[in-house]
């Protein structure tokens, strides 16, 4: 994942409402959730939801699929996983560079 793409996806994950829509579709697994559903449990009015949804699907975080007159969104877990490799990468490298570096003194 490039630098641009994750700090998009940081974004749209850095509002409280959108964070809360991720973590339940998160919670919900591959069956994802009705927006129906996701509205009740969170009790976020319509609009407002339709808003953050949008956002997360324009982003790729979240798909939405009809099914019959029943909209669900699903998180999108391929791009969590590159999302969260790319946040853990590099993790501590520097440390290690940083302790070679006072052996080496």
């Amino acid at each position: 994942m490039k630098l641009d793409d994750a700090a998009t996806h940081l974004e749209a994950l850095g509002n409280p409402t959108r964070l809360k829509i991720y973590r339940a579709l998160i919670r919900a697994g591959g069956a994802g959730m009705p927006v129906g559903r996701l509205q009740d449990k969170l009790k976020i009015a319509a609009s407002t939801l339709s808003h953050h949804i949008k956002a997360l699907v324009t982003v790729g975080l979240v798909t939405q699929v009809r099914e019959g007159t029943t909209l669900v969104c699903h998180a999108n877990y391929g791009v969590m996983r590159e999302l969260l490799d790319f946040m853990v990468a590099e993790c501590c490298c520097e440390s290690a560079e940083s302790g070679d570096a006072r052996s080496a003194a």
